[in-house]
């Protein structure tokens, strides 16, 4: 499994802290994703022979947010 740290922009509320770790958690081979509000920071565990962080940069994007690696 590996760990992966999202730099997120626009994450005010609880409501986006479930969107993102919705979106995140429904790709197969994400085990785990956590939102940080405080930070705009998202840690997510993966399993990387089942999806890449492009895949989940796509997936946070498609919630309306901003991700820079």
């Amino acid at each position: 499994m590996e760990q992966k740290t999202l730099d997120v922009q626009g994450m005010s509320c609880g409501h986006c802290k479930m969107s993102v770790e919705g979106a995140l958690n429904e790709l197969d081979g994400v085990s785990a994703a956590e939102v940080n509000l405080d930070s705009g920071k998202v840690d997510v565990t993966y399993d990387e022979s089942k999806v890449n962080v492009d895949a989940m940069k796509e997936a946070v994007e498609d919630q309306g947010y901003d991700v820079s690696a």
